[in-house]
C-alpha cells in the first residue's frame, strides 16, 4: 500500500512539474498567450501554485502587448485582413479575460483583466466590410477555387455582421457557381436485386459537390457523369477444405496407492490422440464498373472495377486415440461441427463490401475537387 501511494505522489509530483514546463516553455519561446492559459489553468486546478503565478506574472502583459502591437502594425501596414486579424485578436484578449475570471488563483495574481469588447464591436463592422469586398474581387476572378474562396469571405462577412449588405444571397450565388454537378446513373446488369447504391453516392456528397440521378432534371446542365454498372454476384460452388494433424499427448492421474513409505501418490499413465484440423474456406465476389466522364468534352476522367470480396470459414477438428490426451485448442475444436454459410448472409456481406470498396474509391476520386 505504501508503494503504492508513493506511486500516485510521484505521478502526481511529474504532472505538475510537466504542466509548470509547458508554461514556462511557451513563456521562452515567445508564445504569451498560450503560457497565459496555460498557467491560468494550473491555477484553476491548483490556486497556490507558485510557478504558475510567476508565469502568469511574467506573460500576461507581454501576451496583451503583443496582441495590441500585431493589431496596430496590420493596420498601419494595409494588411488585406487587418480588421479581420483584429477581430481575432481582440477574441483572444477577452477569451483570456473570461478565462482569468473563472480562475480564483489567476484573479489573485491580474486583479482587473484587460477587454477588447467595444474595440471589438467596431472591428466586426469593419472585418464584415474587408471580407465582403474581397468575395466580390474573388467572384470576379471567375474560376471554381475563386467562388468557393469567395463563398468563405460572404460568409464571414455575414459572421462578423448579420445581414451585412446582401452577404447571404453573395454567399449562395457564390456556392451555386463554385458546385461540382455530377450526374448519376446506376444499371443493374445482372440477375441479383443487391438494392440500391444510391446511399453511398449521397454520402459522398458535400459543399460544392452535388449527385443527381440523369433523370431528374437540373437547373444547370452537370460538368461530369458517373456511371455505375453492377456485373453481378458469384459464389465458389465447391468450399475448399484443408487439413493438418498433430499427435497430443499428457500424462493423467489414473488413481492413488500407497507408496514404500505408506504415503499415498498418484498412479499415473501417458495417454495419447492424434486430432485433425479443419479448415474449410467459401468465397464470394460481387462486381461493378464505375465510369466517371467529363460531360464537356467526354473524355474518361476514371474508370475502375469495383469489387466486394468475402472469404467466410469455418474451424474444427476430429481425433483417433485417447479423448483425455486433449487439452486447450484441441479439446476447443474437436467440440466443433462441420458448418455451412447462409448464402443470404453471404450476398449481404458481399455488397457491403462493395458498397465500403466504392464508397472509398469516389471519396479519394473527388477528394481533388
Amino acid at each position: 500500500m505504501k508503494a503504492f501511494k508513493n506511486t500516485l505522489l510521484l505521478l502526481a509530483i511529474g504532472f505538475i512539474l510537466n504542466a509548470c514546463v509547458s508554461g514556462k516553455g511557451a513563456l521562452k519561446q515567445g508564445d504569451y498567450y498560450d503560457a497565459v492559459l496555460e498557467s491560468v489553468k494550473r491555477l484553476r486546478e491548483n490556486p497556490g501554485n507558485k510557478k504558475a503565478t510567476q508565469v502568469l506574472t511574467q506573460a500576461y502583459p507581454l501576451a496583451i502587448d503583443y496582441i495590441d502591437t500585431g493589431i496596430q502594425n496590420g493596420i498601419k501596414a494595409d494588411d488585406p485582413k487587418k480588421w479581420r486579424n483584429a477581430v481575432d485578436g481582440y477574441n483572444k484578449i477577452n477569451f483570456i479575460n473570461d478565462q482569468i475570471k473563472t480562475s480564483l488563483g489567476a484573479m489573485k495574481v491580474i486583479t482587473n483583466p484587460q477587454t477588447r469588447f467595444k474595440e471589438l464591436a467596431d472591428a466586426k463592422t469593419k472585418a464584415a466590410d474587408e471580407a465582403y469586398n474581397e468575395g466580390i474581387n474573388e467572384m470576379m476572378k471567375n474560376t471554381r477555387g475563386d467562388y468557393k474562396q469567395a463563398y468563405f469571405d460572404f460568409k464571414d462577412a455575414n459572421d462578423f455582421n448579420q445581414g451585412y449588405k446582401e452577404s447571404i444571397e453573395m454567399m449562395n450565388q457564390a456556392e451555386f457557381k463554385a458546385t461540382l454537378r455530377v450526374a448519376y446513373e446506376e444499371i443493374n446488369n445482372s440477375r441479383f436485386n443487391y438494392g440500391t447504391l444510391q446511399p453511398v453516392i449521397s454520402s459522398v456528397q458535400r459543399l460544392f459537390l452535388s449527385f443527381k440521378p440523369t433523370s431528374q432534371k437540373d437547373t444547370v446542365p452537370p460538368q461530369q457523369y458517373l456511371r455505375i454498372i453492377f456485373n453481378g454476384y458469384q459464389q465458389s460452388g465447391r468450399p475448399n477444405i484443408t487439413t493438418q494433424s498433430e499427435n497430443v499427448s499428457r500424462q493423467i492421474v489414473t488413481g492413488q496407492q500407497k507408496g514404500p513409505d505408506g504415503k499415498m501418490m498418484d498412479i499415473t499413465q501417458m495417454v495419447a490422440a492424434q486430432v485433425t484440423y479443419f479448415h474449410k474456406t467459401i468465397s464470394a465476389n460481387s462486381n461493378a464498373n464505375v465510369t466517371i466522364t467529363d460531360a464537356g468534352n467526354n473524355s474518361v476522367l476514371q474508370n475502375l472495377s469495383i469489387e466486394g470480396p468475402v472469404n467466410w470459414t469455418s474451424d474444427w477438428a476430429t481425433y483417433q486415440g485417447d479423448g483425455r490426451a486433449l487439452s486447450g485448442n484441441a479439446a476447443n475444436y474437436v467440440q466443433r461441427k462441420e458448418t455451412w454459410p447462409n448464402d443470404q448472409d453471404l450476398f449481404n456481406q458481399s455488397i457491403r463490401n462493395l458498397q465500403n470498396n466504392l464508397g472509398q474509391q469516389l471519396k479519394s476520386f473527388y477528394s481533388q475537387y
